[in-house]
C-alpha cells in the first residue's frame, strides 16, 4: 500500500464513481519499491465489479492519462506475464506512446524473474495462452453486455388480422342497425353507441353460437311485431335466445335423420315430437355449452327424467329447478 498513490488518486477529479474506485484501489496495491502488479481477477474483487467491467474502467483511465500499462511476455514460453500498472504521479511515467509499437514502452521479462512481490500469476484476459510477444493490441477481453440494441419488431400479421376482423364486424354492426332501422350514419341512440352494445351483440355470435345473417334475420322479423327500435342489444336478448333455439332443434332433428335413403321434406308448420324434444334437450343440458335462462321449460324437464335422459343433479348442476 501507497499512500502517496491513494492520496493521489483521490485528488483526481472528472472521473466515474466506479472509475475513481478502480484507480483508487489501483494506488492501494501500489508498493514504493516493486510498482503495481495486481491481478485482475484481485482489482476485480477489490472493486466489486466482474472483469469486463474492470476493464473498461481500466481502459478509460488510460486514455485520460493517469495510468499506463506495460503488457510483458515471457521470451522462452511467450506467456503473458503480469501487466504493470505505472500510475500518473510516479516518476518516469510515459507522457507519449513509443513510435516503436503505439502502446507505449514494453518491457520483457525473464521467466524467473520475480515482477510481483505478492503473485505470480499472470494476467487474467480471457484469451489464449500463447499470444505474439510483439502483439501491441488491447488483450481485454469483449465487454459482458451487448452494446447493440436489436429493434423489436410487432406480429405485424396478426395485428393486420385482428383489423380486419374489426372492420367485418362494423359493417355487420351496421347493417344490424340498418335492419332494426337505425341510420348507422346518424346520432345512434344512447342504448346502442360504444364499446358495451358491440360487446353484448358479440356474445349472441359467442355464446349463442347463432351467425351474423341469422342475427340480422332475426332483428328484421323483430321489427314486424315492434316496429319502433328496440332500446338497446338487451331488448333482443329473448328473440335471440329464441332463434339459438330453434336452430339447435334443426340440428338434432338433422342429425336423427336416416342418411341411408332421402327423406320426405317436412312441411312447414309440423312440429318434433316428444321424444325429439326430449333428446333435444337432454343434449344440451348433459353438454357443457351455454344454457340460456329459462330454455328449459317443467314440460321439458318432466319429459326428459320421465325417460331416464339427464338426472336430478344435472339438472340442478345447469340451473334448471
Amino acid at each position: 500500500m501507497s499512500h502517496a498513490a491513494t492520496n493521489w488518486a483521490i485528488q483526481q477529479r472528472g472521473l466515474k464513481p466506479a472509475t475513481k474506485i478502480v484507480l483508487w484501489h489501483l494506488g492501494d496495491r501500489h508498493n514504493p519499491d516493486f510498482g503495481c502488479f495486481p491481478t485482475q481477477a484481485r482489482l476485480a474483487e477489490d472493486a466489486e465489479m466482474s472483469i469486463s467491467a474492470l476493464n473498461d474502467h481500466l481502459a478509460t483511465l488510460e486514455d485520460l492519462g493517469l495510468t499506463h500499462r506495460i503488457r510483458a511476455h515471457n521470451p522462452h514460453s511467450h506467456r503473458r506475464l503480469p501487466t504493470r500498472y505505472i500510475l500518473g504521479f510516479e516518476q518516469g511515467f510515459p507522457q507519449k506512446p513509443s513510435l516503436e509499437n503505439g502502446d507505449g514502452f514494453v518491457e520483457i521479462m525473464e521467466e524467473n524473474d520475480t515482477p510481483s512481490p505478492e503473485t505470480t500469476d499472470g494476467a487474467i484476459s480471457g484469451f489464449p495462452d500463447v499470444p505474439s510477444p510483439d502483439f501491441a493490441q488491447s488483450h481485454l477481453r469483449n465487454p459482458e453486455y451487448n452494446l447493440v440494441r436489436e429493434p423489436l419488431t410487432k406480429p405485424v400479421k396478426e395485428e393486420e388480422d385482428a383489423q380486419a376482423r374489426e372492420i367485418d364486424f362494423d359493417h355487420f354492426f351496421s347493417e344490424l342497425l340498418k335492419a332494426l332501422g337505425i341510420d348507422p350514419n346518424g346520432i345512434l341512440p344512447a342504448w346502442w353507441q360504444g364499446w358495451p352494445a358491440k360487446a353484448h351483440v358479440r356474445r349472441w355470435i359467442d355464446n349463442l353460437g347463432l351467425t351474423e345473417d341469422w342475427i340480422i334475420e332475426t332483428a328484421t322479423e323483430t321489427r314486424r311485431d315492434h316496429p319502433a327500435p328496440p332500446d338497446g342489444p338487451k331488448a333482443l336478448g329473448r328473440a335471440m335466445e329464441r332463434a339459438a333455439k330453434r336452430d339447435a332443434q334443426l340440428a338434432a332433428a338433422s342429425a336423427k335423420a336416416p342418411t341411408g335413403k332421402r327423406q320426405p321434406k317436412r312441411t312447414e308448420g309440423t312440429r318434433p315430437s316428444a321424444d325429439e324434444l326430449a333428446a333435444f334437450y337432454a343434449d344440451m343440458v348433459n353438454s357443457d355449452r351455454f344454457l340460456p335462462a329459462n330454455t328449459i321449460s317443467n314440460t321439458i324437464r318432466d319429459a326428459m327424467l320421465s325417460r331416464g335422459l339427464v338426472t336430478p343433479e344435472r339438472l340442478r348442476a345447469r340451473g334448471v329447478h
